[in-house]
């Protein structure tokens, strides 16, 4: 997969909601950059004053560009033998956790997922530390079917050997 292509078209796709959600992340951090940037030029007047809106400018653009790649670069499948990942724009990340190995399932919601209508799935894992991985940009009745069905298919799979 090259930066910019969509992941495997037999993967579940994240809902389109969250495309807003990280774009809204970025602008407000950009905002946030561009107002401290305003606020320290404006004491030490150093730099000319549009530098600010330039760069906020640019970090918009920059981080609405990762936020529609990012969705194009996420997809996630629950196949016979554990779940399956695909995620990152400029590291492609594939991710199978074995239902095995998988110890407990919880969904949440943000404040901003909640106001988006969006909730995450989060399967903690057997193993490292930080070996957990999440399912963001789900709707809530999706987030809990996908984690009952994780656990149910984690259940059924006691016994049987990780990989």
């Amino acid at each position: 997969m090259s930066l910019g292509t969509s992941v495997d078209p037999d993967l579940q796709r994240l809902d389109p909601r969250v495309r807003t959600v990280w774009v809204l992340k970025s602008a407000l951090a950009a905002a946030l950059l561009g107002g401290g940037m305003f606020a320290v030029n404006r004491v030490v007047d150093v730099l000319p004053w549009y530098t600010p809106l330039v760069l906020g400018g640019l970090i918009i653009v920059v981080g609405v560009t990762f936020a529609v790649l990012r969705y194009r670069a996420w997809g996630y499948e629950v196949r016979n033998d554990g779940i399956y990942l695909e995620r990152g724009v400029l590291t492609q990340v594939r991710t199978v956790v074995p239902f095995v190995r998988i110890q407990h399932v919880d969904s949440s919601r943000s404040p901003v997922e909640r106001l988006a209508g969006l909730a995450t799935t989060v399967v903690y894992t057997a193993g490292s530390r930080g070996a957990d991985v999440t399912v963001p940009g789900l709707t809530p009745v999706r987030a809990d079917d996908l984690r009952e069905r994780l656990k149910q298919l984690a259940i059924r799979s006691e016994g049987e050997d990780a990989v």
